[in-house]
């Protein structure tokens, strides 16, 4: 079988989504670093090939609640603390990503894969 590029596209999205997610998990975060490590991801992400844009957003009220409920000052990262957004073009076809929450759960998506007519 040979893959389609809507369906390599698709397959790309999945590897930066796994190499997002299991990079990062367990990274210690803060309110305070919450913006830097947000940085680190996204820049860390966009160095692979294919991926055109990377946004990651930090959910710092579900951050500040976890703290608040602990008595450390930082929490480990998941996938509940991060809004994520990726663009990925292969031979042309866009793919556009998200990972939010569904339930307790991480849920990595495709949105929408546009191939070129």
């Amino acid at each position: 079988m040979d893959p389609t590029d809507p369906q390599v596209a698709c397959f790309e999205a999945g590897v930066k989504f796994g190499s997002l997610y299991h990079q990062f998990a367990g990274t210690p975060i803060s309110p305070d670093s919450a913006d830097s490590l947000a940085a680190a991801m996204a820049e860390a992400i966009e160095n692979q090939p294919h991926c055109e844009d990377v946004h990651v957003d930090i959910r710092e009220e579900a951050l500040r609640a976890e703290i608040e409920a602990q008595s450390a000052d930082y929490t480990e990262f998941t996938g509940r603390f991060a809004e994520v957004e990726m663009t990925i073009d292969y031979e042309g076809v866009a793919v556009e990503t998200s990972m939010r929450m569904d339930g307790d759960y991480p849920l990595m998506a495709v949105d929408d894969v546009a191939a070129p007519e």
